[in-house]
């Protein structure tokens, strides 16, 4: 019995046997080419046929609910579509006269090194992205398969790492655990193969070709694989996975039962989705509705403009599904890290804090109030809450209040119906948090987004692995913000919610409760687990 050590990405424990995945290698002709415009239509035909299944696995994801692969995906075609980058290939194919592969091989690179060389940390990750694309593309003009296939028998996939189109074609009825040697905790892959809801531990430095074949455990919950584990380990983690299907099965009875702590305080569990696929794990999961429904896919997946009947078809329809239940809509947010090529935003040293969500919505009227009208009227169909994101002066808020009037006074006049609406601000600055009393009188509730306001609280890029340990959601500081926004907002008999990833943080339950919180939004699968938490609880004792 052998045991590795590494980092948890998802939690969980399986026994399998392991199948160890080795990547493609290229032998790269580096000879001299006299036809390089023939060269270059071989490349922009393996560019066209790499973005359509960008597309089509965006697409997918979107299908199956996955919003954060979608995004992914999304933000590869927009790296392949970089005039910048092409135009590197092409001229190393016309110039030193090559074949496509090798001005792939070395534009990709070169772009990757130059990406490398900067210092935001954002733009700085997009360099994996990059040496992905590289492989895809090579992969399409040297006619190999990137899939990943081990037969139809259940099995631990284990790999020195894995990009995310690997990812995304793993079977997950297949593939009970995923291991890595390598990983990182916030790139792209990382964040679909949480996903996937398998046990996955990444940074296992003593993983090897030699495990290939072996039975193991893996358990996700601790960062551990268990080589050949003896019959006792085996039957200490038999009764470990029982113990985790049977609190599944026990969640399961909750549905349908009210959220109220032993003493009688109720409070409103709420999800978080990204696209109108998702209303069904809502509805499946027993939330009280929707706490923020990020509008950002519908932007990032087109190569243009998505329209106002579009929009308004993809609010209507989660709205509509969810009546009378309430839907609260986050206006876009984008910028930062979500690059959206045909806004053409200049690039900036520290994109977290410069143009994005309201920012962008407030310089381009015709844009966000295309958005504000599709909202409206879809508010005809249910109960909806329009949430204004990055809100950081009660100037910015006075201005989107204007706008939505604006847009209302014209619906009517075009005798379009529009529903009753609520008006909502997230508080995700340390600003919003300290004004928060204005906000309130201003608003019908206040939605704490403890990532940003984290983030910003402690001046940490919160994309940053080696920031990893200075990032501290429990701070006192970050605390303390969410707690005197909760007593602001009560001063004016306004809402307030949370709906940053610490809402979901079970060790943060009672806290919130005795703050008097009065929902919270989490991911639709931990619904039933915070219900369970605050049923336990006695505000009293």
């Amino acid at each position: 019995m052998q045991k590795l050590e590494g980092i948890s990405l998802s939690q969980g424990a399986v026994i399998g046997k392991i199948h160890f995945y080795r990547e493609a290698e290229y032998e790269i002709d580096e000879g001299d080419y006299d036809d390089s415009e023939a060269e270059i239509e071989r490349f922009e035909k393996a560019l066209e046929v790499v973005k359509e299944h960008k597309f089509a696995l965006a697409e997918a994801a979107e299908a199956n609910s996955d919003n954060e692969g979608a995004l992914v995906f999304v933000s590869h075609v927009a790296l392949l579509e970089d005039r910048g980058l092409i135009r590197r290939v092409e001229d190393y194919i016309r110039e030193m006269r090559k074949s496509a592969e090798f001005g792939v091989k070395i534009g990709f690179n070169d772009v990757a090194d130059d990406i490398r060389s900067l210092p935001d940390p954002y733009i700085m990750r997009r360099s994996d992205d990059i040496l992905e694309l590289e492989r895809e593309v090579l992969e399409e003009l040297m006619g190999h398969s990137g899939g990943i296939s081990f037969g139809r028998d259940p099995y631990i996939l284990a790999a020195n790492d894995l990009t995310a189109s690997e990812v995304a074609r793993i079977d997950r009825k297949h593939v009970l655990a995923i291991i890595l040697k390598e990983g990182n905790l916030n790139t792209h892959a990382s964040i679909l193969a949480k996903g996937l809801g398998i046990p996955c531990v990444i940074r296992a430095e003593s993983l090897s070709y030699a495990c290939d074949g072996k039975e193991a455990i893996v358990d996700g919950t601790n960062g551990v694989i268990i080589l050949q584990p003896d019959e006792d380990t085996v039957g200490k983690y038999d009764d470990i996975m029982k113990e985790n299907r049977d609190f599944a099965d026990s969640l399961m009875r909750l549905k349908g039962k009210m959220t109220v702590t032993k003493d009688g305080r109720e409070v409103r569990l709420y999800a978080n989705i990204s696209n109108p696929y998702d209303v069904e794990t809502v509805l499946e999961n027993d939330a009280s509705g929707i706490g923020l429904y990020r509008s950002d896919f519908l932007f990032l997946k087109d190569r243009d403009y998505p329209s106002e009947e579009e929009q308004y078809l993809s609010y209507r329809k989660v709205v509509e599904e969810m009546s009378p239940r309430s839907v609260v809509i986050r206006t876009v947010d984008i910028g930062s890290d979500k690059n959206v090529p045909y806004l053409h935003l200049s690039e900036e040293e520290n994109p977290a804090l410069g143009m994005r969500a309201i920012r962008i919505s407030l310089t381009r009227l015709d844009f966000f109030k295309c958005q504000l009208r599709a909202l409206l009227r879809a508010s005809a169909y249910g109960n909806m809450r329009i949430l204004f994101p990055m809100i950081t002066s009660l100037a910015e808020l006075m201005e989107c209040k204007k706008l939505l009037l604006e847009c209302e006074e014209e619906l009517h006049r075009e005798h379009v119906a529009v529903g009753s609406y609520k008006v909502g601000v997230m508080v995700e600055t340390p600003a919003a948090a300290l004004i928060s009393d204005q906000l309130a009188a201003e608003t019908d509730f206040l939605s704490i987004g403890t990532n940003d306001l984290t983030q910003f609280t402690l001046a940490i890029d919160r994309q940053n692995p080696n920031l990893d340990r200075f990032y501290d959601p429990h701070h006192p500081a970050v605390i303390e913000q969410i707690r005197m926004t909760i007593e602001a907002g009560h001063r004016h008999g306004c809402l307030v919610f949370i709906c940053g990833e610490l809402a979901g943080d079970i060790s943060m339950t009672e806290s919130f409760m005795r703050m008097g919180v009065d929902g919270l939004s989490v991911n639709p699968q931990f619904v039933l687990p915070l219900r369970q938490r605050i049923r336990e609880l006695d505000l009293k004792a």
